[in-house]
């Protein structure tokens, strides 16, 4: 096994984010679920498009949103995305690449459209997002760059990724390729949504494949079918290396090698978007896991992140996180 010369490679959907603010009574008129990921085709994308708001446009993608937020807190990273060589493409292209990520596509020329997120924000903070899948559909083994993810220490995917059936080799030869050159593979399950979908697929992930999993209290719930987040917690303890386990104003509970550590959340003076919450947690908490920290730090940096991106519209950060992250820590 070589010596890696990257801290962090992710695999997502490469999305270029809407995000607008709309009252309740918007999305019960268009029939808008609340507070969760709705997967839309292009008729439903372009009505709703139609009757939003104003909106800000932004890089985003889960993953794509832990990549570019570990990068500004020193990590060296790399992505894979499928997106196309279209405007929002390039956007998408032009933005992880100015964080300094590595990215190198795929970039097609053919297919579907980049894909894009509508975000409805309603003022208890809660985002209802509609996704348009586009070209992230058509992403498969032959996308997966070897080299790159032989290279880094962590592997991050997300379970929004786990559907087209193409995807789903991709996964599997990409976690092969990290294991293979002992590396970590982590995962995050996304969404319930995700869960209640591929519920016995995600078992078998965790059992078999996942070495770190990122789950929020709801996620963790579903996957073990269980009423209460103590009997969750109970059910993933053992069955992967690190368990960290989000439950927004409760903080966090990560769980390794039998030990439980429980991490507050960070103090906010407003919540005004909770988009990204998990995605930033993520990426603090990898950050510290890639330098060496102990898991309450890591837990600690994950909380301070997820803060950060609460505090303001959209999922990439305002701040300067390195010196956000520095200055709680007090290091």
């Amino acid at each position: 096994m070589s010596d890696a010369t990257l801290d962090l490679v992710g695999i997502g959907n490469a999305i270029v984010d809407v995000i607008s603010r709309a009252e309740d009574e918007l999305l019960i008129k268009h029939n808008v679920p609340k507070g969760t990921m709705t997967l839309i085709d292009t008729d439903r994308a372009t009505s709703l498009y139609d009757v939003m708001g104003p909106g800000v446009e932004a890089s985003g993608g889960s993953v794509a949103n832990s990549i570019a937020a570990a990068a500004g807190l020193g990590l060296k990273t790399g992505y894979i995305g499928r997106v196309a060589d279209d405007e929002l493409g390039k956007v998408f292209a032009h933005d992880i690449r100015a964080m300094d990520v590595t990215y190198n596509g795929p970039i097609t020329s053919e297919g579907l459209p980049t894909a894009r997120c509508l975000i409805f924000v309603t003022p208890d903070a809660h985002r209802s997002m509609n996704t348009y899948l586009g070209a992230c559909t058509e992403l498969g083994p032959n996308d997966i760059d070897e080299d790159l993810i032989a290279s880094a220490k962590v592997l991050y995917l997300e379970g929004y990724l786990w559907d087209p059936p193409m995807a789903k080799e991709a996964f599997l030869k990409a976690m092969k390729v990290a294991h293979d050159n002992g590396r970590d593979v982590a995962l995050s399950l996304s969404d319930p949504f995700c869960v209640d979908r591929f519920r016995d697929e995600f078992k078998d992930l965790v059992d078999n494949h996942v070495d770190i999993l990122f789950a929020n209290e709801d996620e963790i719930m579903s996957l073990y079918q269980v009423d209460n987040f103590d009997d969750a917690l109970q059910a993933i303890r053992g069955k992967v290396k690190i368990a960290a386990l989000t439950r927004s104003e409760k903080g966090s509970v990560i769980t390794n090698n039998g030990e439980v550590h429980v991490v507050d959340a960070e103090a906010v003076s407003q919540v005004v978007d909770t988009t990204g919450a998990g995605d930033l947690f993520a990426a603090g908490f990898l950050t510290g896991y890639a330098q060496g920290r102990d898991m309450y730090t890591a837990g600690r940096m994950g909380a301070i992140a997820a803060a950060e991106i609460i505090s303001h519209m959209g999922a990439r950060p305002e701040a300067d996180l390195k010196a956000l992250v520095a200055e709680k820590l007090g290091a």
